[in-house]
């Protein structure tokens, strides 16, 4: 009898684990399945202050690795699922600095997590920029992108901020940040080579949609970049992923 409770109590133990496992980001998560972007559904999560990050799952005695805070990003892109350490819940971000690859866990308690249905996907190859909502392709248009020297990086990148701008200057009506980085320039114009999707003024209408021309940035027309700002909205451009391939 005595081996037959024992054998229960051990059997039980696995799933009792589980269950308090999926019950920490259940009570932070609610039923949303957040998870890293697909081709239809993505998840954004909004900083409301200064908060710590980790590269690796945080253990009893880990440090943060960084902080940060709103304004590095007000809206940063999820790109994994839920996972629960020490009995938080926990989402991996993209970061918004080098490398291009960064990602880092947050307590989920810290962040506000939103799904977003949007998505954009640029081809350097074909040098097109293409506006997906569900999965399905809504519009895709003509860009610049890097030149050989410079090229736009290639990767899984997101929406930093979304800036108005001068339509007549040489970033245009918009100015869309990426947490891309040039493979190339550490520094450029007094910035850190951060890449960025903007709009066409000035003198790099010099520069023909279809060509591959700039330092890294993705060009636009103005009427197209302020189309896409304004079918998805500047407030829920920012998380948003950007596919470069």
């Amino acid at each position: 009898m005595l081996v037959e409770v024992l054998v229960v109590l051990v059997l039980a133990l696995p799933s009792t684990a589980a269950a308090a496992k999926r019950s920490a980001c259940s009570n932070v998560l609610g039923k949303a399945a957040v998870s890293g972007p697909t081709n239809s559904v993505s998840w954004r999560a909004e900083v409301f202050g200064r908060t710590p990050v980790y590269y690796r799952l945080p253990g009893k005695n880990l440090k943060p690795s960084r902080w940060m805070g709103p304004s590095d990003a007000a809206w940063l892109l999820v790109v994994s699922h839920g996972y629960v350490a020490h009995n938080r819940c926990w989402v991996r971000l993209r970061m918004p600095w080098r490398p291009n690859s960064e990602a880092a866990w947050v307590n989920a308690n810290s962040v506000s997590l939103q799904l977003t249905r949007w998505r954009i996907a640029v081809s350097t190859s074909r040098r097109t920029l293409t506006v997906f909502h569900a999965g399905r392709a809504v519009r895709t248009v003509q860009v610049v992108v890097g030149k050989p020297s410079t090229p736009t990086p290639t990767g899984l990148f997101a929406i930093v901020w979304a800036v108005p701008w001068h339509p007549n200057d040489f970033l245009g009506s918009w100015v869309l940040m990426l947490s891309a980085h040039s493979d190339v320039l550490e520094q450029f114009d007094g910035g850190d080579g951060t890449v960025g999707i903007h709009g066409r003024g000035g003198a790099s209408l010099i520069d023909p949609l279809g060509s591959a021309r700039s330092h890294g940035c993705i060009r636009l027309a103005n009427d197209s970049i302020d189309w896409l700002v304004h079918t998805i909205g500047q407030s829920r451009l920012p998380g948003t992923p950007v596919q470069v391939s």
